[in-house]
């Protein structure tokens, strides 16, 4: 996906679809918000860049979904100011699936990535 702010609707749609498509739905609300906010820091934090990656995996009993930038610049998570507009990226991640995490990719760069549990 390119640098671009519809790129996150686009990988909300796609996360939506994909999980239908794998029957998943109940997943699709907490997923999307998640992948959201991964590719809205990604945007965010890598201008001028290239493009970004949206990675969805099924291994069950789990859903991973991952978003890889050029940006070496590690995720931190900050204390959310509900005030704010800005700063609670990573807390809605972290409150929403079940882990996440990020790490460094050999050609530079990085994915963050969450893990979601399908129940089955």
């Amino acid at each position: 996906m390119p640098f671009q702010a519809d790129s996150v609707r686009t990988a909300r749609d796609v996360t939506r679809s994909t999980l239908h498509d794998w029957g998943l739905s109940e997943l699709s609300d907490d997923a999307a918000l998640v992948v959201s906010e991964l590719v809205t820091n990604a945007v965010r934090y890598a201008r001028g860049h290239r493009e970004i990656t949206l990675l969805l995996m099924r291994v069950a009993p789990h859903v991973l979904l991952a978003v890889a930038d050029p940006s070496d610049e590690v995720p931190t998570p900050k204390e959310p100011d509900f005030v704010s507009e800005n700063g609670r990226g990573l807390y809605i991640v972290e409150t929403y699936s079940e882990c996440w995490g990020w790490d460094c990719l050999d050609g530079g760069g990085k994915a963050v990535w969450a893990l979601f549990h399908t129940g089955d």
